[in-house]
């Protein structure tokens, strides 16, 4: 055997030491229709992990999964009881909001990253970078960034399950998200980190499609490539319907 493939054999077992570890996710469903019936779904994110030379590393790794929903931009308004009056006063615009956002771990985010390493991959919804495009003081955005994460986690657009994924073997994993009733619709990405030591190893993202399927889908397509026939059609049914009702009441 030749020098050159003695030393390729001494040092494979240190290559393969050295090569970071790969996750394979997969989803339950690649696509969520929303009907007329739709009262929520649930989804499961489930993948293995893959470490070099099929030994398992020292110490114990963990996992952390982020269902996130599309961006929008939202403005937010602050209503005030001025003269008696409840009016709008104060408002902030956020040009990033993420209109869903949920995320499952094997352990509480805290005892998993830092609070850099957390930021860095928007890890928890206290770290969600919401772009703030308002020129209000920073103290004025925090209040209305904390305000508008509470009415995401109240409607059930926001949560966090510190124990939601679970690990098999230190190889395999899955976690469960509801997603609500009222869900907006457009291109999810399922993200899966792999974390051992306050370090994320390795992460992999894969798709979701939520969309509204239909006589929902009709409708949506309409108004939004359609306005103004589907403004006249729905003043044209509106009209409809109210003759019809006090037809119906003359008749009594």
């Amino acid at each position: 055997m030749s020098p050159r493939r003695i030393l390729l054999f001494a040092i494979a077992p240190l290559l393969l030491a050295a090569a970071p570890p790969r996750l394979v996710p997969d989803v339950s469903q690649r696509r969520i229709d929303i009907i007329y019936s739709f009262t929520g779904a649930e989804l499961l994110l489930f993948g293995a992990i893959l470490y070099p030379g099929g030994r398992l590393p020292e110490g114990r790794t963990d996992i952390a999964v982020v269902l996130r929903g599309p961006v929008e931009p939202i403005l937010v308004r602050e209503k005030r009881k001025i003269a008696g009056i409840w009016m709008n006063a104060d408002s902030a615009r956020f040009r990033s909001m993420p209109s869903f956002y949920a995320v499952a771990s094997s352990r509480p985010l805290t005892e998993l990253v830092n609070d850099r390493t957390a930021a860095i991959y928007e890890l928890g919804v206290d770290n969600l970078q919401l772009s703030p495009s308002s020129l209000e003081a920073a103290e004025e955005q925090k209040r209305f960034e904390a305000g508008l994460v509470d009415l995401k986690r109240r409607g059930g657009f926001y949560v966090e399950d510190p124990k939601g994924v679970e690990i098999t073997d230190g190889v395999l994993y899955r976690a469960r998200i509801n997603i609500p009733a009222r869900v907006p619709v457009g291109k999810y990405t399922a993200e899966t980190f792999l974390i051992q030591d306050g370090r994320v190893l390795a992460a992999a993202v894969r798709e979701v499609d939520i969309d509204k399927s239909g006589f929902e889908r009709f409708v949506t397509m309409a108004a939004r490539n359609h306005s103004l026939i589907y403004g006249f059609c729905a003043v044209a049914i509106s009209l409809l319907f109210g003759w019809g009702a006090s037809a119906a009441f003359r008749r009594r």
